[in-house]
């Protein structure tokens, strides 16, 4: 570890303890050089955590809570991997980075293992892999040394950890702001939380008390969905006792997100050969945005979503897996031998990332397959490492096809360029099934490459260098992206899910983009001034571009759809201004080159960030909460969208029945959008931690696979008409026979009722017992037989 600057030493120096006068052995100074190194170690760190308390406290989560989460995180997930990770990786990182990698490992395993405890019906058996470890590095003498770490472990520079430390801090921050401001954990505020926030809730109680899982909102659908996540959270709260809402909504992102970075910087360390261009690659990582020129809030391929997310954990938790598989492929797709222990970590972590997020498996199968036929080329010979990668990546992506998802599609089809059609729409401020010229379609989904262009033109500096262009990391990324780029604009999704393929490479497109500049930067002798100064160009022009063109989307009616063309011209000229410029300065071809992509480069997502911050530029609101007066389609607005008494009657259902036991629901549509109705509505099922016979159907393989482009798919019928009836008839008309066939033809055994849903006059007592009454939800159970 670099050794603390002189103004942390000074600034430290009063605290330091000073050695006794006139003891022996005692050298003077020699305690508070110790110190301060040790200090200046662990202050990144201490300033991390408590950041993490300060925010969690804030936005109430109990000291309890947070101490029984660490210590669940810290012993059973991170140090039991870090001790896999020291005896299968080898090499020599860091503690932080060996912790990262054990987190990653640990969460894989934790997974791998709750599975066939929950199957068994004792999912505590969860603690077993981290028991089992413990016992093993031990027992055995020759993975008893794995507790020290290996003897030459590498040092990271203080200003490393200090980088790294803020923008784990950025991230907590963020989610703060973003995240825990905006989702509540209490009732009626938690009511306006963002939309698929109760069904990843929904999912976390179905694998806390079901294996294998189905969708609980619809009794009998399989869940074809990415669900490791859930099943992380459910064993999470099986051994801390934590409230699956509490942990999804507050704690279990927060050391995903720190691994990912950590990892991350390994990968950019990887493919920069630089802790700066690392470090360069971590911010464009985090901050991504696109290189929107227009006034307004954009949509569609114009608003690229970072890799951390809490609205879709399932993103989050496939992106920490897969940051180490390139890490892994980095090394073991060159020519150095390398340890067998990191194939074994390799064929873990692609199982992982297949339940976690099987969307990066296509994508890796892409880039190894372009690294074959690369490798082939370059040495004559089939590549063999190449070839094992490809086929563990293939049997994973089978498997997760066949097996996992049951070879549904998911609701994704053949649909070209449906993505840009979107974004044209929201650009347009057109409706749904307005139709575009082709021209103006194919003119979009050229904007849509021209952005990311713009945001790594870096990748250019390795034009000059064939032998860089041809490292198996550069054509992995590259093929990846390219893939990930047709993806997004031959398939579609009711909920442009494509999307997913298209931002799967950003980190590591960053981390080549950073690479070729500072290549390029290199040979040019280009320096930190003039580099600052074509920066500088870059953010002002794209600023200047922002104001003087005005283009404000969605554009006003009657308004030529050409205008959005507008700015992006203005860009272009604005470069090759700049390249006319140098070259008549006589700049030389590389220096020109280099200086040009600089301030492309800073075009891209710093200008974009710079000008959100500027004055009257780009207004966005901030994300707050959910205004629950929200209005019907039909322009009525609800008298309260959200009931009282949800919880309170969703908890006490959940601590007096049993786990298996089957609840029906009058609630199926989004709160406020009855007509027509909304069917993402998934409250009962998340607070509830129980089946239900039919509440939302939104997201199910049946809705989503009869799904056709033109439809809205949340707004479609129930396909089940006999279910749907017989659930309703105790609600809209209740009587014996109603109950009776719910009871032994559909097996439901308690009513979830928003008693303000029911027919006026409908006597549901009559027919069920009550058991509970809170605000404006009751709680029935059914009769027995005979009754």
């Amino acid at each position: 570890m670099a050794e603390a600057p002189p103004f942390l030493r000074s600034a430290l120096l009063p605290f330091a303890p000073t050695s006794e006068p006139g003891v022996a052995g005692s050298p003077p100074g020699g305690n508070r050089a110790s110190l301060l190194k040790r200090c200046s170690t662990w202050l990144p760190a201490t300033a991390v955590v408590a950041c993490v308390g300060v925010a969690l406290g804030f936005y109430g989560v109990s000291a309890a809570d947070l101490a029984l989460f660490s210590l669940y995180i810290a012993l059973g997930v991170a140090l039991p991997g870090l001790l896999w990770v020291r005896a299968l990786y080898r090499g020599t990182p860091t503690l932080t980075e060996g912790l990262a990698l054990g987190v990653t490992l640990g969460y894989a395993l934790e997974v791998l293992t709750y599975i066939p405890a929950r199957a068994l019906g004792v999912p505590l058996l969860v603690l077993a892999w981290p028991i089992s470890t413990y016992v093993l590095f031990l027992a055995v003498p020759r993975l008893r040394g794995h507790w020290k770490g290996a003897p030459g472990a590498g040092r990271t520079p203080l200003w490393w950890s200090w980088c790294t430390a803020l923008i784990m801090i950025y991230l907590v921050v963020w989610s703060a702001v973003n995240v825990f401001r905006t989702q509540a954990l209490t009732w009626p505020a938690i009511g306006t939380s963002f939309i698929d926030m109760p069904f990843h809730l929904a999912l976390a109680g179905e694998l806390k008390h079901h294996m294998p899982p189905m969708v609980p909102t619809v009794t009998g659908e399989p869940l074809v969905y990415h669900w490791f996540v859930y099943a992380h959270v459910a064993a999470a709260s099986w051994v801390t006792g934590v409230e699956p809402l509490v942990l999804l909504f507050r704690l279990a992102i927060l050391p995903m997100l720190a691994a990912l970075i950590v990892v991350l910087g390994m990968v950019g360390r990887r493919i920069t050969h630089s802790y700066a261009g690392a470090l360069a690659g971590l911010a464009s990582t985090v901050l991504i945005t696109a290189p929107s020129l227009y006034l307004g809030e954009a949509g569609g391929v114009f608003t690229w979503k970072a890799v951390q997310s809490w609205s879709s954990p399932t993103q989050t938790f496939g992106a920490l897996f897969f940051a180490p598989i390139v890490l892994l492929l980095i090394d073991l797709l060159g020519r150095k031998p390398q340890p067998r222990g990191r194939w074994v970590l390799l064929g873990i972590l692609l199982v992982a990332v297949m339940g976690a997020k099987a969307s990066y498996l296509p994508l890796l199968m892409a880039g190894l397959v372009a690294v074959v036929l690369v490798e082939a080329v370059r040495w004559f010979a089939l590549p063999r490492r190449p070839l094992v990668a490809l086929g563990l990546t293939a049997a994973c992506l089978l498997f997760a096809q066949c097996v996992l998802f049951g070879g549904a599609r998911q609701g994704i089809l053949i649909d070209p360029l449906a993505i840009i059609r979107l974004t044209l729409r929201s650009m347009t401020g057109l409706e749904v099934g307005a139709e575009f010229s082709p021209a103006v379609t194919i003119g979009v989904a050229l904007l849509c490459v021209l952005c990311g262009v713009i945001t790594w033109c870096g990748i250019f500096g390795l034009v000059g260098r064939p032998h860089l262009l041809v490292r198996p990391v550069v054509v992995l990324v590259l093929s990846m992206s390219a893939a990930g780029l047709g993806a997004a604009l031959v398939l579609g999704h009711p909920h442009q899910s494509e999307g997913y393929f298209l931002q799967a490479s950003y980190p590591y497109l960053a981390m080549v983009a950073v690479y070729g500049l500072m290549l390029i930067v290199r040979r040019a002798r280009v320096g930190f001034g003039a580099m600052a100064g074509a920066a500088g160009v870059g953010v002002v022009a794209v600023y200047a571009i922002r104001t003087l063109c005005g283009v404000r989307i969605p554009l006003d009616p009657g308004q030529d759809g050409i205008i959005l063309f507008l700015p992006y011209l203005a860009l272009l000229g604005v470069v090759l201004l700049a390249v006319v410029v140098l070259r008549v300065a006589r700049q030389s071809r590389l220096r020109t080159c280099a200086l040009v992509i600089c301030m492309v480069t800073a075009a891209g997502t710093p200008a974009a960030w710079f000008a959100r911050v500027m004055p009257g530029t780009f207004r966005t609101p901030v994300a707050a909460v959910q205004n629950p007066a929200v209005q019907n389609s039909n322009g009525t607005t609800p008298p309260q969208t959200i009931p009282e008494g949800a919880m309170t009657a969703g908890r006490w259902l959940r601590a007096h029945s049993a786990v298996d036991d089957l609840i029906a629901t009058n609630v199926h549509c989004r709160m406020g959008f009855e007509n027509p109705c909304d069917s993402r509505a998934f409250w009962a099922t998340a607070l509830s931690e129980r089946r239900v016979l039919v509440e939302g159907w939104a997201y199910t393989v049946t809705n989503m696979d009869s799904w056709r482009p033109g439809e809205v798919v949340e707004t479609r019928p129930f396909w089940d008409r006999d279910r749907l009836q017989a659930n309703d008839a105790v609600f809209l008309a209740p009587s014996a026979e109603a109950v009776r066939r719910l009871r032994d033809d559909y097996g439901v055994r308690w009513l979830f009722v928003d008693e303000r849903r029911m027919s006026p006059g409908a006597n549901l007592g009559a027919v069920a017992d009550l058991q509970l009454r809170a605000g404006d939800y009751a709680v029935y159970r059914l009769p027995a037989p005979g009754r």
